[in-house]
């Protein structure tokens, strides 16, 4: 068995390797995916990972994309390949990383389609990605995309109690997805490169959306906070948007956990993140079905137009086994994301005949405000898109089941 599996393992990883460098013509795409068999014998993680580069022989391909572009959500799917390089040592998942970002940032380290005056906090999530690729290659690129990011963090604007905007479009606003979209990256470059002296600062995003996002009857946090509680869809006396998105708080639990690396033990901010991250942890599990899964609004159940969503799923699951296995919550969580994971390989995944998984019910996207108008109601999130194999449910898939070895 062992030795059918590296055979098989082997067998994949090589023909993977060839169409990584055969993507001249569309011919040979399609040629080399269907002779690329994944094999039922490896774990969920490399599965799912050699479905992706089946499908798309280059990481910017991902979600149909006709060229490349620095991007939040392939950055999410690129730090997935680089934890399941760390885990396996196997160099194709960390070579699909690094083509990636040798074709997103130049030789000078200019950052493709990256504006800091646009002051997206998006913009920082893929930077993640830059800490392992320096540290490996020693390429100067990487340290001067990483500076860059972290120059667009000192002067992005923030709400007058010292939040970071989500967008420069959306003024004096606080999203959930922010914070793992910001945090994480600002964690690790004020620790490795100025000795932790901004980990104030980071901890304080947190409790500024703890403060102004929280619902004290269900525990949630609701998607959204206005400041200035000019936008349509904010609640004139707290600023917050009307409703709980799974994948938001997904956001924000992946962020605690992730942000936990970088917070040294004798910090006196790490307690609070980790009673943060116990009290969001308690709520959301109280609102997994029965079935192991979460809805997409995640209150309402099996409400007319709900569904159960994988992204967030995978969030949760994600949160709560790191946060088991780094001792920051009780042992009881790791049998809710077993659950979790399990649900979402029986319901969620469907497996081809060649063993190429996909993810279903993703759902898409969805913010607040813009144009057009996103008002944040309950219909709002339940007509969103639905995908298959959409960004956003593929890499926290690898993450969930790396923490949960599966």
């Amino acid at each position: 068995m062992i030795k059918n599996r590296k055979k098989n393992h082997s067998a994949a990883v090589m023909l993977v390797c060839l169409i990584a460098f055969s993507v001249g013509k569309m011919t040979a795409q399609q040629t080399a995916r269907k002779e690329v068999v994944i094999s039922k014998d490896l774990k969920w993680s490399e599965r799912m990972a050699l479905s992706i580069m089946k499908r798309d022989p280059k990481l910017w391909q991902i979600d149909n994309n006709e060229k490349p572009k620095w991007d939040y959500k392939l950055g999410l799917v690129a730090m997935s390949f680089e934890q399941l390089y760390k885990k396996t040592n196997n160099p194709v998942y960390e070579n699909y990383v690094k083509e990636y970002a040798e074709t997103v940032i130049s030789s000078s380290g200019e950052i493709m389609n990256y504006k800091l005056e646009d002051y997206n906090i998006d913009y920082i999530n893929a930077g993640k990605i830059l800490f392992d690729l320096y540290k490996t290659t020693k390429d100067n690129r990487y340290l001067i995309a990483m500076q860059s990011l972290r120059k667009q963090l000192a002067t992005h604007p923030r709400t007058n109690s010292g939040g970071f905007w989500h967008k420069k479009i959306y003024p004096y606003q606080m999203w959930l997805d922010g914070l793992y979209m910001g945090t994480p990256f600002y964690a690790r470059y004020t620790v490795e490169f100025d000795k932790g002296k901004d980990l104030d600062d980071v901890a304080k995003q947190f409790e500024q959306i703890h403060l102004h996002t929280i619902d004290k009857k269900t525990g949630l946090l609701f998607h959204a906070w206005d400041e200035s509680k000019q936008m349509p869809w904010a609640n004139k006396e707290t600023g917050t948007s009307p409703n709980f998105w799974s994948r938001s708080i997904g956001w924000y639990m992946m962020a605690l956990v992730d942000v936990l690396d970088y917070m040294p033990k004798e910090h006196p901010k790490r307690k609070e993140l980790i009673q943060y991250l116990n009290e969001i942890s308690k709520a959301v599990a109280k609102y997994q079905d029965p079935s192991g899964l979460w809805y997409q609004v995640t209150d309402s159940g099996a409400k007319e137009g709900n569904y159960l969503e994988a992204s967030g799923s995978e969030m949760f699951v994600y949160a709560f086994a790191k946060g088991v296995k780094k001792g920051y919550l009780p042992a009881s969580y790791k049998k809710l994301a077993e659950k979790g994971f399990d649900a979402i390989v029986t319901k969620l995944i469907t497996v081809d005949p060649d063993g190429e998984l996909h993810i279903t019910q993703v759902c898409a996207s969805a913010g607040l405000g813009g144009n057009p108008y996103r008002d944040g109601s309950y219909e709002y999130y339940i007509r969103e898109k639905i995908k298959i194999d959409n960004s956003h449910g593929l890499g926290p898939f690898i993450l969930a089941a790396l923490e949960l070895e599966k």
